[in-house]
Order: C-alpha cells, then sequence, then structure tokens
C-alpha cells in the first residue's frame, strides 16, 4: 500500500512593488533635502574656495577648515547657510528629478537593450544617469544659478541692502534685471557636471552596492549603504569638479558683467592658474559631496521601504 507523504506547499511568489513616480520622487526629494541641510556650510566653503582663483588680489581662503572659520568669524556662522533656502529648492526640483527618474529611465533603456530583469549592465545604468542629470538641470538650473550667487557674496559694508532681499524676489530679481535667461546662465556645464556626477554617483551606487552584495556577501542593509554611498560619492568629485568650477565661476560672473561663455571661462581658468584649477575646492568638493551622498542614500533607502518599496533591482 502506498504511502503518501504530505507536499511542502510552495509559498506564493510575492509580487514586487515598485513605488509609484510621485512616491519615488517625494521619497527623493526629501533626501536630497535632508543631505543639503546637513552639508551647506561645507558647499558654502567650496564655492568661496573655487570662486576666489579669479581674484587678482591675495588668497582669502586657505583649505576648507580656514575657510570655515573665516567666514563664521567675519560674517557670523548664519553665513555658512547662505543659499540654504535656494538650496533646498534645487534639491526639491534638480535632486528630485535627476534621482527620482534614474530606475524608471535604467529599466527603459534596460528593455531597449533586452537585457534581464534585474541585471542591467553598466552602460545603460550609466547612460540612464546621464539623461537623468540632463532632466534635473533643465529643470532646476534657475534654483542652483541663485545659490551659487547667495553663497558667493560676502560680507556687505554697514548700511548696503543685500542684492536679494529674499530666495523667491531674488527669482523676479535676475529676470528684470539681467532677462529671463539669466536663470539659465551655466546650464551647459551645469548639464555636463550634473550628467556625469549623477553618473558617478547613481550609477556607481547602483553597480557597487550590487557588487558588494552578489560576490563580498553583503546585505542590503546600512553597511552596504554606507560603503556604497562614499565610494559613489569620491567617484563623483573626481569626475564632476572641473564642471563645478567651471559652472560656479559662469554664475557668479554674470552678475557682474564679466561672463563672455562658458568657452571663455575655460580658457581664462587654464590660462591664469593652470589644469588644476579646475579641481579648486577639492577637499571641501569631497567633505560636502561624500557627506551629501551617505546622508542622501541612507534616508532614501530608509524612505522607501518606509513606502513600501521592493529592494532596488541591480
Amino acid at each position: 500500500m502506498a504511502v503518501h507523504r504530505p507536499q511542502h506547499a510552495m509559498p506564493p511568489a510575492v509580487a514586487v512593488k515598485q513605488l509609484p513616480f510621485l512616491q519615488l520622487f517625494a521619497a527623493s526629494a526629501t533626501a536630497a533635502s535632508v543631505g543639503e541641510v546637513l552639508t551647506i556650510p561645507i558647499d558654502t566653503c567650496k564655492v568661496r574656495l573655487q570662486l576666489q582663483g579669479r581674484s587678482s588680489g591675495p588668497v582669502k581662503y586657505h583649505g576648507t577648515l580656514h575657510t570655515l572659520t573665516t567666514v563664521a568669524r567675519e560674517e557670523g556662522v548664519r553665513s555658512l547657510w547662505k543659499g540654504l533656502v535656494p538650496g533646498l529648492h534645487r534639491q526639491v526640483l534638480l535632486g528630485g528629478v535627476r534621482i527620482a527618474s534614474y530606475d524608471p529611465i535604467r529599466d527603459f533603456y534596460g528593455r531597449l537593450m533586452k537585457e534581464e530583469g534585474g541585471k542591467t549592465s553598466l552602460p545603460t545604468k550609466v547612460a540612464a544617469a546621464l539623461t537623468a542629470g540632463t532632466l534635473g538641470v533643465l529643470v532646476g538650473n534657475p534654483t542652483d544659478c541663485l545659490k551659487v550667487r547667495m553663497q558667493a557674496q560676502g560680507k556687505l559694508p554697514p548700511g548696503t541692502p543685500p542684492k536679494y532681499p529674499s530666495a523667491m524676489q531674488a527669482y523676479g530679481i535676475i529676470a528684470r534685471q539681467e532677462g529671463l535667461k539669466a536663470l539659465w546662465t551655466g546650464t551647459s556645464p551645469n548639464i555636463l557636471r550634473n550628467s556625469v556626477v549623477n553618473a558617478a554617483e547613481l550609477a556607481t551606487y547602483d553597480q557597487i552596492k550590487q557588487t558588494l552584495m552578489r560576490s563580498f556577501g553583503f546585505q542590503d542593509n546600512v553597511y552596504c549603504h554606507l560603503a556604497s554611498s562614499l565610494c559613489a560619492g569620491f567617484l563623483a568629485v573626481m569626475a564632476g569638479s572641473p564642471f563645478d568650477v567651471v559652472k560656479s565661476r559662469a554664475m557668479a560672473l554674470s552678475q557682474q558683467g564679466g561672463y563672455k561663455g562658458v568657452g571663455d571661462v575655460v580658457m581664462q581658468t587654464f590660462r591664469k592658474e593652470g589644469p588644476l584649477a579646475f579641481w579648486s575646492g577639492f577637499g571641501a568638493n569631497f567633505l560636502r559631496l561624500g557627506s551629501w551622498n551617505i546622508a542622501m542614500f541612507l534616508t532614501l533607502e530608509q524612505l522607501r521601504k518606509l513606502m513600501g518599496a521592493a529592494p532596488a533591482k541591480h
């Protein structure tokens, strides 16, 4: 007589939940804003260090720590948070768009290339990040332009009113005095910078996270996210610093009437200061972007989990 053994029922397949774009945008904008609040003092130092090279006077700032203490002593600690409001505008628009659109664009490109789901190649990830970075700049360049201008402004003489009473008023002032196009000054280097940084940041984070989990036994947890975000931040600074320097100088020069185009900014910087000038403020830039990456990615991963998203595909 045959003995019938009970069969172990297979667990039902769990549907992979992908966040709707609006939820992904909200998570991305929030995570980017957290990074901005925590790191904008270092970003202010970076802008000051990048801009001082074009001055004919003596060098005022020497390194990140000296810049931090000098600005705080001469202008007050609050000055280190100059540009925070347009910075948050920037992270909501530019950051939210470029981060939130990366996953859908990556998956779309993966389907076009007939790649297996969950095994997107590195070139596809890079192409998706370049596209997402471009979209972010086209939407958010005015916020970036205003942020740089406010950060570049030093201590004003007594009785001198600030050029921009508030961030919201500043957009109108720039548009009236310089034309609407002025809000998109530096768009070309900004697209180059953000596309390259996005590729080095999002695509590299994606790839490093995949490698750590598949080849080194990491779990999808905070340690994996920390290691991936730090590596991605360093590569993003190395690749994006030249574009960042040119972008900052172009945006600051435009308000002083000295802006003659991106090519002129590049040539002046190269002739007067040499190729290393394109990595001006590298220490501050790495401190800022490395810290920003850690804060942003850790926040983003937790927000995605809270919203019920499945682990990111690779």
